[in-house]
C-alpha cells in the first residue's frame, strides 16, 4: 500500500466516522493481493482494506450485506469508497482458528477444546451453505457464477503445471488429462445448488469473545456441500488427526440433517472425491507460491498436503477409472523429499519414524547422527502368520483390530511412547533438530507399521515438531 492509498484510507475512516486516526498499522500480508491495515483512535478500532480488483470487492460486499440480513457472524461493513477500492469493516481481532488451535496444541494436543471451536464452526456451516445460499445474488460471483467444469479443469490443470511439473513429477499427459475429464464429470453430478464458500480454512475464521465470525468468502460461487467441508477438515497445516476429522464430519451430518435429507453413503462418496481435488488445489497454490514464487512459507505446506493424501487415497473409492491420476498421487506420497520440503534447517525439530524389516536390516540415520530409537516388535502376535492378513498392512483397519485385541501391543506402546517423548522434550529445550524412531518387525508389514503410525500421529498431535513418517519396506 503506498501513501496515497494509505491516506485516502484514513480519509475514508475520518470522513465516516468524523474522528481522526491516531494509530495506523499494516497488516501481515496473505496470500492474495489484498491489503489490509488497521486504524484506530481512542473510541474504536476499524479495519481498512485495499483491492484494486473492483470485481471481487463487489462480490465480498454483496456476499456480506446479504449474509448479515441472515444473522450470520461476519464482520460489518462500514463505509466503501466511491472507487469500489477501499472499505472499512469491523475488527474481529488477530486470533484465526489456525492460530487458536495452534497455540493449545503446544500445552494440550487435539483437545476437546480445539474439537468444541469446530463444532461451533460446523454448526454455522449449512446455514451459510444452504439458508444464506438460497436468494443470494449469484450474478456477482467471481470468477465464476458456479463451481462448474471450467473452474474444476482450472484447479486440475494448476496442479498439474504448477505443482507436478515444477516439483518434476513425472506423469502422462494425455492419460491424466483423460482422467481430469472423467474425474470432473463424476464431481459435476452432486447436487449443487448450494453456496460454496470456496476457501472455507481455518486462517479465514476468526475467534472473538467465544464466538466464530467469518471473513475471505469473496471467492464464493454456487457449489457442493461437500467441497467446504473438504477445505475445512484437509486444511494443510491446521493437520487435523484422521480420528478428530471422522468426528467433526459426523457432528457435521448430524447438523446438515436439520436442514435437509442426507444419503450418508452417497454424501461421503462425493466428500472423499471433494477433499481429493481440494488438496489438489492447494498444491498447485503451493507450487505456484513455493516453486515460482520462492515463497518458502508456502513449501512448508508440503508435507501437510502430502501427509493428507496418504490419510485419503487408501479409502478413495469412486465409480470412475482415473489409473495416471492414482499413480501420480502414490508417486507424491512416495516422495521423500516433497515430504522434507520447506522444512526449517535452523530452528525445527524433526523426528523421523520408520518401519522396517529386520530382513533386511536396521535403517541408517541420514541425519548423520547417528542413534536414536529402535524398537523391535517382533515379539508381538504377528497377523501375517495368518492367511486372511498376508496381503494386508498396518495401515488396514483389519490388522489393526487384530493388532489391538490379540495382541499386546498397547502394553508394548506405552513405554515407547514415555521414552519418545522424554526425548522430544530435551530435544526441543536444547535446540536439536533430528531425532530417529524405528520400528521392526519379521517382514515389516504388519506390526512395525502399525507402532510407527501410532507414534507419528501420538507426535503429530502433542508436540509442536515435523514428523517425517516413512514405512520403507511399504515404500509408501
Amino acid at each position: 500500500m503506498n501513501n496515497e492509498e494509505k491516506n485516502e484510507i484514513i480519509q475514508l475512516f475520518e470522513q465516516h466516522f468524523q474522528e481522526k486516526v491516531d494509530s495506523f498499522s499494516m497488516l501481515p500480508a496473505s496470500g492474495s493481493d489484498r491489503e489490509y491495515c488497521r486504524l484506530q483512535n481512542e473510541n474504536r478500532s476499524v479495519i481498512g482494506a485495499f483491492n484494486d480488483d473492483v470485481k471481487e470487492n463487489t462480490a465480498f460486499l454483496s456476499f456480506t450485506n446479504h449474509f448479515r440480513k441472515k444473522e450470520l457472524p461476519v464482520p460489518e461493513i462500514y463505509t466503501v469508497s466511491s472507487d469500489l477500492k477501499k472499505y472499512l469493516l469491523e475488527d474481529l481481532g488477530d486470533t484465526t482458528l489456525f492460530d487458536y488451535l495452534s497455540k493449545a496444541r503446544e500445552s494440550e494436543g487435539f483437545s476437546e477444546n480445539i474439537i468444541s471451536e469446530y463444532r461451533k464452526v460446523l454448526q454455522v456451516l449449512p446455514k451459510i451453505q444452504i439458508i444464506a445460499g438460497k436468494d443470494l445474488n449469484y450474478s456477482v460471483c467471481y470468477p465464476r457464477e458456479a463451481f462448474d467444469k471450467q473452474s474444476m479443469m482450472w484447479d486440475l490443470n494448476y496442479f498439474k503445471y504448477y505443482f507436478l511439473k515444477l516439483a518434476k513429477v513425472p506423469f502422462d499427459e494425455q492419460g491424466l488429462e483423460d482422467d481430469f475429464q472423467a474425474f470432473s464429470n463424476y464431481l459435476l453430478s452432486a447436487p449443487s445448488g448450494f453456496f460454496m464458500y470456496r476457501d472455507f480454512q481455518s486462517r479465514n475464521i476468526m475467534l472473538k469473545d467465544n464466538d466464530v465470525y467469518f471473513i475471505d468468502y469473496q471467492g464464493g460461487r454456487r457449489g457442493a456441500l461437500q467441497y467446504d467441508l473438504a477445505s475445512l477438515l484437509y486444511d494443510g497445516k491446521a493437520d487435523i488427526p484422521q480420528d478428530a476429522r471422522n468426528q467433526l464430519f459426523q457432528f457435521y451430518l448430524s447438523e446438515l440433517k436439520n436442514y435437509m435429507n442426507v444419503n450418508e453413503d452417497e454424501f461421503t462418496s462425493y466428500f472423499n472425491g471433494f477433499v481429493l481435488i481440494r488438496i489438489m488445489q492447494a498444491m498447485g497454490a503451493y507450487g505456484f507460491r513455493g516453486f515460482y514464487e520462492k515463497k518458502e512459507h508456502f513449501l512448508k505446506s508440503i508435507p501437510f498436503a502430502i501427509r493428507n493424501l496418504e490419510n485419503l487415497l487408501p479409502k478413495l473409492k469412486l465409480p470412475v477409472r482415473m489409473p495416471e491420476l492414482l499413480n501420480v498421487l502414490k508417486l507424491l506420497t512416495q516422495s521423500e523429499t516433497l515430504k522434507e520440503y520447506g522444512r526449517s534447517s535452523n530452528s525445527e525439530l524433526t523426528v523421523r519414524v520408520m518401519s522396517f524389516s529386520y530382513k533386511k536390516g536396521i535403517p541408517d540415520d541420514p541425519s548423520g547422527n547417528g542413534g536414536g530409537f529402535v524398537f523391535d516388535c517382533r515379539a508381538l502376535n504377528n497377523p501375517g502368520r495368518y492367511p486372511e492378513y498376508k496381503n494386508l498392512t498396518g495401515k488396514d483397519l483389519k490388522v489393526q483390530e487384530f493388532l489391538e485385541q490379540k495382541s499386546e501391543m498397547e502394553w508394548f506402546l506405552k513405554p515407547v511412547k514415555a521414552l519418545v517423548d522424554q526425548s522430544v522434550k530435551n530435544y526441543l529445550e536444547r535446540g536439536f533438530l533430528h531425532l530417529s524412531v524405528s520400528f521392526g518387525c519379521t517382514g515389516g508389514q504388519h506390526r512395525s507399521v502399525y507402532a510407527a503410525e501410532k507414534v507419528a500421529g501420538h507426535l503429530r498431535n502433542n508436540y509442536p515438531v515435523n514428523v517425517v513418517l516413512i514405512h520403507r519396506e511399504q515404500q509408501i
